[in-house]
């Protein structure tokens, strides 16, 4: 086993790697750029080095940085975490070359998976299922375009050096195949720095299964079961489960067995995944991954296994620690990850400081034997009071659950995510509530597009319990209140003592997501306390709870518990699974009307130009695309609100723009 290792990531992967480190006894070291001083995984670590700047591309991928880091302080491998290096050759080839261990497969291997079209043909000469495609080498637009007409609509376009979701395209009609082509390898090049791309007829309502694979130096090669990773928005992974609900056992050890094929026809060594895309019973190779998954957590739960370990005994040249006949699955686990977004504005990323941030109790990177006895697990790379940058994936935390079965893990997960608190940026929690809550969900009616196809469900305004959420805010501005008076003297008290009599007392309010403003209004003459809000007079008391931030308040006959977290004059109320924000305002008061000039067009996010595809004077058809942008490592297109002329183009492309920068000038027709 190694002394000390050094681990070429950030965020929760980062903590997880040290995490394991740490119970072995293995000494870690840390990388960080500029944004990343204060950093949660700087702190997990045993020793820091600084590579670089903010961007990426000047410090987490900077190879020569990492290697001279790995150097300087003594580390005898890198584990490269998932995402950046991870899965290339080139960083494969340095550690090799610098006589660091690698802690993930032979450069060969990660040559051969790393190009799709590659992959492909030696899946195809090791038997493993194919979808039918295009993986040649030959990338003619008009080529490309051809055999996606022979082949019938519609296709999928992926980057041939892709993953993650990167660089694919889902094409519908022949004659949209040419911008999607475009954008597809202009997101592709920026992405992995290769644009070539393969197409494959696109399956409809398949599933997404994938294997999680090991194998060592000595021979040895297991699988670790499956997962199902069907639930996904723009070809990225939102929910994950082990095992795949309602596979046949047959399928399942088939399934199984061939992406042990697949990993000995590279002579694969370490964790990989192989991923397969289903329609009923049959499966087809999409890809393998060279690394650890995002989803990991999902198979440790549900074997008990620490699967960074393995990484570590392996790179290290032990043998598999069991064999195929030792390994079994107990119960069920299910991953959410939550984001920084805005899912009703198109799952945008969302940037900012996390002024509050409560996970529901768990075990924080639950591994070993520990994993298999944890109902609830957080890997999270961020802290309350972390900022949530332009320059990474947005990504807050990895919430596992885990149950004696599916329907135990479900509800286990819908009280886990009830339990998330989050301020500061937009986050996907209630989305994900509403997710897991949804009948197709519960019932593993899964395939990819159920996101989409259950659209209208999914995002359909519902009732917030406003009254509930609204008293216990009122309940903690008066708490505020007394404390800021002093409860010393009733002269000088906000608490509306009187001497003789009873008080009326009106608050204004604005619910800040709707934009609504309300009025509750006291009343308290003899000891009864009534509250008048929209619309209903009721019955009214309210208490402080046991812990911090707790209120609670009965309202007629309905009763509500909760937490307020204040920030300044807003409050976020977080009660029957639900989250609320109130600012309080004066009534007489209202809160100024945001100014909108009829041609202003903004970034929806931070991000960088990457494309501007209008030039000043341009006729425009309202939906047409006006400038690209990049944020997150996603594309973003501005398209026309309406019909009209440019009048003015303000940024160009490598430009950086904030969030709600004006971008262009249109005039309406």
């Amino acid at each position: 086993m190694f002394n000390k290792i050094l681990i070429a990531n950030r965020g929760e992967i980062a903590c997880r790697v040290a995490a394991t480190c740490r119970r072995l006894g293995v000494k870690s070291v840390a990388v960080y750029s500029d944004a990343d001083a204060n950093a949660k995984h700087v702190a997990a670590c045993d020793e820091a080095v600084h590579i670089g700047e903010a961007a990426a591309a000047q410090s987490y991928l900077r190879i020569e940085r990492i290697i001279a880091a790995a150097r300087a302080t003594g580390a005898q491998a890198i584990h490269p975490g998932y995402g950046f290096l991870s899965e290339n050759e080139d960083f494969a080839r340095a550690c090799d070359e610098a006589g660091i261990v690698f802690i993930g497969p032979p450069v060969g291997a990660i040559a051969a998976m790393g190009s799709k079209a590659a992959a492909k043909a030696l899946m195809h000469a090791a038997s493993v299922p194919l979808v039918p495609g295009y993986h040649g080498d030959e990338q003619d637009p008009a080529l490309l375009q051809r055999e996606a007409d022979a082949m019938g609509y519609p296709v999928l376009l992926k980057a041939s050096a892709g993953g993650g979701g990167k660089g694919m395209r889902v094409v519908e009609r022949s004659e949209d195949f040419a911008a999607a082509l475009a954008s597809c390898k202009r997101e592709a090049a920026s992405s992995f720095g290769n644009d070539r791309v393969l197409i494959e007829k696109y399956l409809l309502r398949p599933r997404h299964v994938e294997v999680q694979v090991f194998a060592d130096t000595h021979g040895g090669a297991v699988y670790l079961f499956d997962r199902d990773c069907s639930v996904q928005r723009r070809h990225q992974k939102v929910l994950e489960e082990a095992p795949a609900p309602g596979l046949d056992a047959s399928v399942r050890r088939a399934m199984g067995e061939a992406a042990v094929a697949a990993a000995r026809a590279v002579q694969y060594v370490g964790a990989g995944t192989v991923e397969f895309i289903m329609t009923g019973a049959h499966f087809y190779f999409m890809e393998m991954n060279t690394r650890l998954q995002v989803e990991h957590p999902v198979t440790e739960m549900v074997t008990g296994l620490d699967l960074v370990e393995w990484q570590l005994r392996v790179a290290s040249g032990e043998p598999l620690p069991l064999e195929q006949s030792q390994l079994a699955v107990e119960g069920h686990a299910l991953e959410a990850r939550i984001y920084a977004e805005s899912p009703a504005r198109g799952f945008l990323p969302s940037t900012g400081t996390l002024k509050h941030l409560r996970m529901p109790e768990g075990v924080e990177f639950a591994i070993g034997e520990a994993g298999r006895r944890a109902a609830v697990r957080i890997d999270s790379g961020v802290r309350e009071g972390d900022t949530i940058t332009p320059f990474y994936d947005p990504m807050i935390a990895k919430l596992i659950v885990h149950g004696s079965s599916r329907e135990d893990a479900l509800a286990r997960m819908q009280r886990a995510l009830e339990a998330c608190e989050v301020v500061g940026p937009h986050t996907n929690v209630e989305f994900l509530h509403r997710l897991v809550t949804c009948e197709p969900f519960a019932a593993a009616d899964l395939d990819t597009g159920l996101i989409e196809r259950h659209h209208d469900a999914l995002f359909a305004p519902h009732r917030k319990p406003v009254r509930e959420a609204l008293a216990l805010a009122c309940a903690a501005l008066l708490v505020r209140e007394r404390a800021s008076a002093g409860d010393a003297s009733p002269w000088t008290s906000l608490a509306h003592w009187r001497l003789n009599g009873g008080y009326t007392q009106s608050l204004g309010w604005r619910e800040v997501e709707s934009d609504t403003a309300f009025s509750a209004t006291f009343a308290q003459d003899g000891g009864a306390q009534t509250l008048a809000c929209a619309g209903r007079v009721d019955s009214y008391t309210w208490w402080r709870g046991r812990g911090a931030d707790e209120y609670g308040a009965t309202i007629g006959d309905t009763r509500v518990t909760g937490r307020v977290f204040v920030d300044g004059d807003v409050f976020h109320v977080f009660c029957l699974g639900t989250a609320m924000s109130f600012e309080w305002q004066n009534l007489l008061a209202h809160a100024a009307d945001a100014e909108h000039g009829e041609g202003r067009l903004t970034a929806p996010m931070p991000g960088k130009v990457i494309a501007v595809l209008v030039e000043p004077g341009a006729t425009v058809e309202k939906g047409t695309p006006l400038i690209v942008m990049e944020a997150m490592k996603m594309e973003h297109t501005i398209g026309a609100p309406f019909a009209g002329k440019v009048t003015e183009v303000l940024y160009s492309v490598g430009d950086q723009v904030a969030d709600g920068a004006q971008l262009l000038v249109l005039e309406a027709d």
